[in-house]
């Protein structure tokens, strides 16, 4: 009998023992379950959190308070971010020693720490439709160093945002240069994309953005470009939400300089163009200008293109052959484009009977082949040509127009005014 109670209280025993053994592993916290009931947590929503105890992030830090507790914002393993939130990361205790950042390409997202080094926040510039990986490392006051380790996606574009821009990146332009970025799909969100728009001068300079269509965005100072400047444009849209399902794809940064300060004006009634550089009359020499049917807009224009020689065909004007006034010139000399519709400032050898004296062209600014060699010279894309004399006035958008308004209403444009 004795044997027989002894060897139930053994079985009892190892019961008992078993149970602990299984009560054990169901409370280990690192199969995912949640910590009991009052246990105090630093997780956070849509974070990983790596603990002072393991170089691996994990929903479950330690406890130690001296430990460099790490959060990683957005979670590990997080898809469908969005490019225009900031990545972050912070430690409860310690400080972070180093926070890194990059595309499957290789590529850093840029940031910053707080002053105490407890939090680092990238610049909400994410490309869409990309795998970025956090790395880096965590001291925590327990002298322990702690790795960063952390991926996640962002969202896919339903279309990409990307510019083009005018001038190009290293050109010398002319003082009445617009810089014009063209937009490959419609802004709908025009303020947000113009934050993301800067301009930097070598001298002070006042100048606004002004919307001219949802595809297109310009800017220009309130006066003329000041001769010299250096001018540089940072076009910041990656990961910008433009609206309507376009995001930023890519930013853009232009440096250029304004060249010498060339101002032309043209009196149409006169006959008569003159030439201001750097401040003092250089030349003055005789003109035609449009006849009848054919009036020069009046205005202030940009000379756009420049060509040494150009054909110029008047069906591209709507003139057709057969027309009396049809023309089509193989080789017309020293051609400046002031307009979209066809003006240009050039030499006309065949009108120099009536150059000083009247208006036979079909709109252009025509001078003598000499004159017209001056001044090809001198001139730059984007320098003004101010034309007076008549009541035909310039078209919004023929050309680069934006010096026909006025200050006021040009800085109305801006999606920030």
């Amino acid at each position: 009998m004795l044997g027989s109670t002894v060897r139930k209280r053994g079985l009892a025993a190892v019961g008992i023992c078993a149970m602990l053994v299984a009560t054990a592993a169901c409370s280990n916290s690192e199969a995912g379950d949640p910590p009991p009931a009052g246990t105090p947590t630093s997780a956070t929503p849509g974070a990983s959190t790596t603990p002072g105890t393991s170089p691996s992030p994990s929903t479950s830090p330690t406890q130690d308070p001296s430990a460099a507790n790490v959060t990683v914002t957005p979670a590990k393993g997080a898809s469908g971010v969005r490019p225009d939130q900031p990545v972050k990361v912070v430690t409860s205790s310690g400080s972070l020693q180093q926070v890194t950042v990059t595309d499957s390409s290789g590529n850093k997202v840029s940031g910053s720490f707080d002053e105490a080094k407890s939090s680092w926040t990238s610049e909400p510039k994410l490309k869409p439709a990309a795998r970025y990986t956090v790395s880096g490392t965590a001291q925590g006051s327990d002298g322990k160093t702690v790795e960063i380790s952390s991926t996640f996606r962002t969202l896919s574009a339903g279309r990409n945002l990307k510019a083009s821009v005018s001038p190009l990146d290293g050109e010398t332009v002319g003082v009445a240069m617009p810089i014009q970025i063209f937009w490959n799909n419609a802004v709908t969100d025009r303020a947000a994309v113009e934050k993301r728009l800067s301009v930097k001068t070598s001298v002070p300079v006042e100048g606004s953005w002004h919307w001219m269509n949802s595809k297109q965005v310009n800017y220009r100072p309130k006066n003329y470009w000041p001769a010299g400047t250096k001018v540089t444009v940072d076009i910041a849209t990656q990961g910008v939400n433009a609206g309507a399902g376009v995001w930023g794809s890519a930013g853009r940064q232009i440096d250029f300089t304004i060249g010498k300060s060339v101002i032309s004006r043209v009196d149409v009634k006169l006959h008569r163009m003159s030439v201001t550089i750097d401040g003092k009359l250089a030349r003055t020499f005789p003109i035609t200008a449009g006849k009848a049917g054919f009036t020069t807009r009046s205005g202030v224009k940009v000379i756009m293109e420049k060509y040494r020689t150009k054909r110029m065909d008047a069906r591209t004007v709507g003139i057709q052959p057969g027309d009396p006034e049809y023309y089509n010139i193989h080789n017309v000399q020293y051609a400046q484009r002031v307009t979209s519709s066809g003006e240009f400032i050039h030499g006309a050898p065949w009108s120099s009977g009536s150059q000083g004296t009247e208006n036979v062209s079909h709109g252009c600014i025509g001078m003598s082949l000499k004159d017209g060699a001056w001044y090809f010279a001198q001139t730059l894309r984007g320098d003004p040509v101010v034309v007076t004399g008549t009541s035909r006035g310039m078209e919004t958008g023929n050309g680069w127009t934006d010096w026909n308004e006025s200050w006021a209403k040009y800085k109305a444009g801006s999606a920030l005014s």
